[in-house]
């Protein structure tokens, strides 16, 4: 077994979820699995007092974070963790799988099977992160004197074609940040805000950008009525936008807080017939890169001139991109933006410290990132 701070390597992790998917969850106890084994125990480490984490507990949580929908269907029974299907041979559950996405067995087996297992051998990677950070920490009122809280706030220096640059990530909700001339939201390609009681990152800068009375009722809904009003002005109410268009509008109740603007970008294609959406690694590089285009326009305009800007992962929520994949497209733009000598202040944000340092690992190397569908 590989020494237990080696991080576990996505082609094993993966290579043992396929596995899993020929035996079924039934036959775990028959398999080889050195590498869910070793992320389930590093898991289990975690929390004082806890009974050791099954492989299938492991593979069931990893399943629960894919985001829902189609793609936590078809991992379920895939791996035969899905009602019914325990005990069922792996040609059934391929079939069942290939229901979900309305295609062909063999065409599932060939394209789609592999995506959902790579899911959620990524997941499995996360989860490896989030413990080896230590996530899960013990009360600081026991801890030894060494113990520390993850950075808030991190810089970055990647080299970026021979030059270094600098780009700050922030671990931490969107609605924290402070003193960003211009936040970007991710956005459908209708520019329908969700409700702003959701968790999502264009959620929360709905709920944070409103103005509210004493009582806490809402008195002006400032990025929903000014989007709507953009959607009218550029005659698209009710039409979806070509992904990779951007708005703008005003950051509403975040400008006490700094923030000056806040562009969507449109990246979510929604599903017909379903709560999900499609997000393309492609649709995220051409947003960030109209981002840089509208925020070159409009900066003169502004006093002093709009200078920061501030990114999330998009696409790696609902819209079902991976992490790596979302930076990947994402930073493509940006690399392409910084290269040119553009002179704006990047900074990023994610929620959760194993996202900082994944970023952090992806930017540590010769300048570039991964390519949008490497792990």
């Amino acid at each position: 077994m590989a020494h237990p701070l080696h991080p576990p390597d996505h082609a094993a992790v993966l290579a043992e979820v396929r596995t899993t998917r020929r035996a079924g969850v039934v036959g775990l106890r028959g398999l080889a699995t050195p590498e869910l084994s070793r992320v389930a125990a590093l898991k289990s480490s975690g929390a004082a007092g806890s009974r050791p984490l099954t492989v299938e507990e492991l593979l069931r949580a990893a399943v629960a974070r894919t985001g829902g929908g189609t793609l936590r269907d078809a991992a379920e029974l895939s791996l035969g963790l899905a009602d019914g299907t325990r005990d069922r041979p792996a040609a059934d559950r391929r079939r069942l799988a290939a229901r979900v996405y309305g295609v062909s067995v063999e065409r599932f087996r060939k394209h789609h099977e592999l995506m959902v297992l790579g899911q959620v051998a990524e997941q499995v990677l996360l989860i490896a992160a989030e413990a080896a950070a230590g996530e899960r920490r013990p009360d600081p009122a026991d801890a030894p004197a060494h113990f520390a809280l993850p950075a808030a706030h991190r810089v970055l220096t990647p080299l970026v074609h021979g030059r270094r640059a600098t780009v700050t990530v922030h671990v931490h909700s969107v609605d924290l940040l402070r003193d960003i001339d211009v936040v970007v939201s991710p956005s459908n390609v209708y520019f329908a805000l969700p409700a702003p009681y959701k968790s999502s990152v264009a959620a929360t800068l709905r709920r944070a950008g409103a103005r509210k009375d004493p009582t806490g009722a809402l008195v002006e809904d400032h990025l929903h009525d000014e989007l709507r009003e953009w959607a009218v002005r550029n005659g698209m109410p009710g039409r979806a936008a070509l992904p990779g268009t951007v708005a703008a509008t005003s950051a509403g109740a975040l400008g006490d807080q700094g923030v000056r603007r806040v562009y969507h970008a449109a990246t979510a294609v929604p599903r017909p017939d379903s709560n999900d959406y499609d997000v393309r690694p492609v649709d995220v590089t051409r947003s960030v890169t109209a981002v840089f285009a509208l925020l070159a326009r409009e900066s003169p305009a502004h006093t002093p001139p709009l200078r920061s800007l501030c990114l999330p992962l998009l696409g790696a929520g609902r819209g079902g991109l991976t992490p790596v994949e979302s930076f990947g497209a994402l930073w493509t733009a940006v690399e392409a933006e910084l290269a040119r000598g553009a002179p704006w202040d990047i900074h990023l944000v994610v929620r959760r410290p194993a996202r900082a340092d994944l970023v952090a690992r992806l930017l540590a190397g010769p300048g570039t990132a991964p390519a949008a569908g490497g792990v």
